[in-house]
């Protein structure tokens, strides 16, 4: 009966802070969250393929108290939601992702959207966004890893060029008469911006002319250039691409300070992700006892993100048959874990870093529900 008694304090006292934490934190307007939200970890990186964002938004104003993260959002999770009052879902998958025909209570789906619009609660997807993010699932998936240093296997790219436009044409000019007609004329025409030098061709002094130009002013940078076979045959045009980010991007790198052998790697990976069992395929020639230096990791499905790589071992979730057969054939070592089991686990970091982001402001909670559809039997 003692020892009873004594399991509850500490339960008692977690729903006392748990409640006061609670009544202490205040609303936050979904649109003002969701601008936060983006500032966090923008949404611009996420893949082209891919749909994220604002999925289901109840009819303004709605105010967030109480935030609710979950790796997959399914009926069970939807429903655990709903009984911890969220106002908001953060799915790191988005439930929505093919184009719906009806809103019906036919499909899983559909009646998603349906409970989260009865109850007023949004739905928010930042998907391959967190993916990329420096402080992503990505870079928690490397931390089971030890010690190292890690790039993007594939870098983002800014999201605005650093300079205007999107192609730069360049050509000299060799008449001091013809150049104030040039510039004026390339200058009427919207879109470009014009910078000049002195240059020397053929021993003959020169201006070169530099234009940076939208994508629409480039053609008609082009048809003026072509009245005059002496500059168009002799232009240069640059296409401009905006800057790599050293820190973004989709996978990682990953470099140990020290190598270790693959059965220890193994163990590591397992402790970090809290499995009991992971899947190997051995590289051609490979052990156990095979040394581990370079590592590439992709949280979910990796075939498309680590194709290519070179690195002792590639760490993902899943990977088709034969792009593991194409890995071990080079004498890399695969270790699969199930998709999600590779991202559910970065929940916890990213309630502890949002919750420090938006100053306490609402209540962030994570799924007890949610987890990987497959386990070992």
């Amino acid at each position: 009966m003692l020892s009873s008694r004594v399991r509850l304090v500490p339960t008692t006292v977690r729903l006392i802070h748990s409640l006061i934490c609670s009544s202490s934190r205040s609303f936050m307007d979904l649109k003002t969250l969701l601008s936060s939200l983006n500032d966090f970890a923008s949404l611009s990186f996420a893949e082209s393929w891919d749909n994220v964002g604002l999925l289901v938004e109840p009819s303004p104003p709605h105010t967030v108290n109480t935030l609710f993260l979950t790796n997959d959002l399914t009926e069970e999770v939807m429903e655990e939601a709903l009984q911890k009052k969220a106002d908001l879902i953060l799915s790191y998958h988005p439930p929505i992702f093919r184009p719906m025909k009806r809103i019906t209570w036919k499909t899983w789906k559909e009646r998603l959207v349906i409970r989260a619009l009865e109850n007023r609660v949004g739905i928010y997807s930042p998907h391959t966004a967190y993916d990329a993010a420096p402080q992503g699932v990505n870079n928690w998936l490397a931390k089971g890893l030890g010690v190292c240093t890690s790039r993007p296997i594939h870098a983002s790219r800014a999201p605005d060029y650093p300079t205007e436009g999107t192609h730069r044409v360049e050509f000299n000019v060799t008449h001091t008469q013809d150049l104030d007609k040039v510039i004026s004329a390339v200058k009427g025409i919207a879109g470009v911006s014009v910078t000049s030098f002195s240059a020397r061709s053929d021993d003959e002094e020169q201006t070169r002319l530099s234009l940076n130009c939208t994508q629409q002013a480039l053609m008609q940078v082009v048809a003026f250039l072509s009245q005059n076979r002496q500059y168009y045959q002799k232009t240069e045009i640059l296409s401009l691409e905006k800057p790599l980010l050293l820190h973004t991007g989709m996978g990682r790198l990953c470099t140990l300070d020290e190598s270790v052998s693959l059965a220890t790697m193994i163990e590591q990976i397992k402790r970090h992700l809290k499995l009991s069992h992971v899947r190997l395929a051995l590289g051609v020639g490979k052990t156990l006892e095979s040394a581990v230096k370079v590592v590439a990791v992709c949280a979910g499905s990796g075939s498309s993100v680590l194709q290519g790589t070179e690195a002792d071992l590639y760490l993902t979730g899943e990977m088709s048959h034969h792009d593991v057969l194409d890995a071990a054939s080079q004498g890399i070592n695969v270790i699969l874990c199930e998709h999600s089991n590779t991202e559910r686990g970065f929940l916890s970091d990213l309630r502890d870093m949002l919750d420090a982001y938006l100053e306490n402001k609402i209540n962030i909670i994570v799924s007890e529900i949610d987890r990987d559809p497959l386990h070992v039997v």
